[in-house]
């Protein structure tokens, strides 16, 4: 390949990679201790800066709030368990190596008489503050854990937990107005009927609407009783791709979705769609708040965040050029560095299948530099489940700032960097959420990674170049003298299999 550029860091609109700056390098062991009413999560993250994976995640459903509502205190049983829980991860994130753990708690120690005295007891057991948050530092640090995700996003963040409902709204990658309400749904199913609990919700709706204004843009749900709803939406559609972030319904589907969980047997539905049985206990009630949020607020979409409080303590940390960066490149490029076999050459491999796209726009270009990014991170896998290997790594993987067909997309492209054909592949179940166009630019940005990647010879300059004559539907290949004995017969298969996927001709010219 032709090396292009004097600045192999320049990637033009997404700047250098920061993973190895030491501002970024101090966050890459963070541990956050999120002591809900009605769980005890410890997060470890670690990894690339702006998109960090999950070192640990460990989860405990303690219902500290269970019948707070009625005795004003911290539910007996659910203290213990805590306490158990908080001793645990403690010993868990030293050995871990984390030197900075963060506790905070929300609703239920926040509102609990004895909140105060388990706090003190957490402290003398294990030596670690637990910070007590309001509603509305709750509800920005929710709408951070959003923006950790969707930089620039704007709409309105709904985190819901056990004993209190948070909104928030987000425009410009900025946090504005919030609200806090009980709204939870540990709350609401101590009041009688329905009926009772409907008049609750409109009012403290009512009151949130008029504090915040219309917000008819994406509303953002976090929290467990929205991940279990958005569970039971794909058992409903019988949607293929079983990821909860950046899923999307539409207030039809919330409306659709609520009557299927008012209409099916608990205990058959929790087994189907992998729903704890605590969670599923909440689920109708919390059903009824979404159903009335949607009627007030009229979201333009719905979005799923598997994002919220945590991630936004993480976000709290992050330095404002850290935050502006896009976290599915980051993460791409911490990936490359980590497990290509030659580091640096995802870039030279993007500008020299570039010309074979003249019309691709920056979101497409930025799905063509994820995928070169992510071409060679899987070659450990056995040759027979490569291609396999990489599908699942694009349409599984934590990655942040990817739509679910862009997933699809990019998991099409890294199955054809591996494979011509693509029958009998588990991808086929999810190709209809790509029309014949996307599916036919993401085989061809799949077979001229696999060819491109046969011209190697170091990260920098390889000595080929690509040019796709349009007009008259030639694939010209360039190659200079020290890129010649490259071109050997498997290479010529590859460079064919392109040009006919473009319709073109396959043209070779020594420099």
């Amino acid at each position: 390949m032709d090396g292009q550029g004097s600045d192999l860091d320049d990637w033009g609109p997404f700047g250098r990679p920061l993973f190895d700056d030491p501002t970024a390098r101090r966050l890459s062991r963070v541990g956050v201790i999120d002591v809900g009413s009605n769980s005890v999560r410890l997060v470890i993250f670690d990894g690339a800066a702006r998109s960090p994976a999950y070192f640990y995640n460990e989860k405990i459903l303690c219902g500290l709030g269970t019948g707070l509502g009625e005795t004003g205190k911290l539910n007996p049983e659910g203290r213990e368990r805590a306490l158990s829980a908080m001793t645990r991860f403690v010993a868990v994130a030293l050995g871990a190596g984390v030197k900075d753990l963060t506790a905070v708690a929300t609703a239920a120690v926040r509102d609990a008489s004895d909140g105060a005295a388990f706090r003190a007891e957490v402290e003398k057991l294990t030596g670690l503050k637990i910070w007590v948050i309001d509603g509305r530092e709750e509800a920005r640090l929710s709408a951070q854990g959003i923006l950790l995700g969707w930089p620039g996003s704007y709409g309105l963040v709904c985190d819901i937990g056990g004993s209190s409902m948070e909104l928030a709204e987000i425009e410009g990658g900025k946090v504005g107005r919030r609200e806090t309400s009980p709204l939870g749904p540990l709350k609401l199913g101590l009041m009688d009927t329905p009926d009772a609990r409907a008049t609750e919700i409109d009012a403290h709706l009512t009151r949130m609407a008029d504090a915040l204004g219309k917000q008819r843009n994406r509303l953002f749900l976090v929290g467990g009783s929205w991940r279990a709803f958005a569970r039971v939406d794909m058992d409903r559609r019988d949607y293929p791709l079983r990821v909860l972030h950046e899923y999307r319904m539409t207030s039809e589907d919330v409306h659709a979705t609520a009557a299927h969980i008012a209409a099916s047997d608990p205990d058959a539905l929790r087994a189907r769609c992998g729903v704890s049985s605590t969670r599923m206990r909440l689920l109708p009630v919390a059903s009824e708040v979404l159903v009335r949020l949607t009627d007030r607020f009229r979201p333009r979409d719905i979005a799923i965040s598997a994002y919220g409080i945590r991630e936004g303590l993480l976000y709290e940390q992050m330095p404002e050029r850290l935050r502006e960066r896009d976290p599915l490149i980051e993460a791409c490029r911490f990936a490359e560095a980590k497990d290509a076999r030659l580091p640096g050459f995802g870039k030279r491999l993007f500008e020299f299948i570039r010309p074979v796209f003249p019309d691709a726009d920056l979101a497409e270009q930025r799905l063509m530099q994820a995928a070169c990014l992510l071409h060679d991170v899987s070659w450990r896998a056995h040759p027979d489940y490569r291609a396999e290997v990489c599908f699942d790594n694009a349409t599984r993987a934590n990655l942040g700032g990817l739509k679910h067909s862009e997933r699809v997309f990019l998991g099409l492209a890294l199955l054809h960097r591996y494979r011509n054909g693509r029958t009998g592949s588990r991808i086929e179940e999810l190709l209809p959420m790509l029309d014949a166009d996307q599916q036919a630019r993401a085989e061809r940005l799949g077979k001229a990674m696999r060819f491109g990647a046969m011209l190697w010879a170091d990260a920098k300059d390889t000595g080929a170049k690509l040019k796709w004559r349009k007009k008259d539907e030639t694939l010209l290949l360039t190659l200079k003298k020290r890129a010649q004995p490259l071109f050997g017969e498997v290479v010529q298969s590859r460079f064919k299999s392109l040009a006919d996927a473009l319709g073109a001709t396959p043209e070779i010219e020594f420099d």
